[in-house]
């Protein structure tokens, strides 16, 4: 719990009973990709006493400060995930909504070279493979 404490402090957030739980839950999840509602629902399984709309404020104010990343994925719905420095990618299987984070340095590098060819400079990126099982 200190290492939430001072994440949240460095941010200049308030430590909060529900931020701790919320980055906590974000940052110990098996799914790095989360919408508020896994977020709040895996809360309340926990026996955590936090209401949707707290878990939604907290996770906006976590996008702001930096320490989440919000992916708009088809679909409809925004998922988190902490946000860890290094960039990847993302594939989305249409069948199951699975996310799956690759990085790829062939791609990293044509992105920045078609930027290059069209006069610019690749400051950021945001590539979202959407894919569906191979018939076997």
């Amino acid at each position: 719990m200190a290492d939430e404490n001072q994440e949240l402090r460095k941010v200049g957030l308030k430590v909060t009973l529900p931020r701790i739980k919320i980055l906590q839950m974000l940052e110990s999840a098996e799914q790095h990709h989360m919408s508020a509602e896994d977020v709040y629902k895996s809360l309340i399984e926990q026996g955590d006493d936090v209401g949707l709309a707290t878990v939604y404020r907290v996770l906006t104010q976590f996008e702001t400060a930096g320490l989440v990343v919000r992916h708009n994925f088809d679909g409809g719905h925004s998922v988190f995930e902490v946000a860890r420095g290094e960039h990847h990618d993302h594939m989305v299987d249409i069948d199951s909504g699975t996310v799956i984070e690759f990085h790829n340095d062939e791609i990293e590098a044509l992105q920045r070279k078609i930027a290059a060819d069209h006069g610019y400079e690749l400051t950021d990126h945001s590539l979202v493979l959407y894919v569906k099982p191979l018939k076997k």
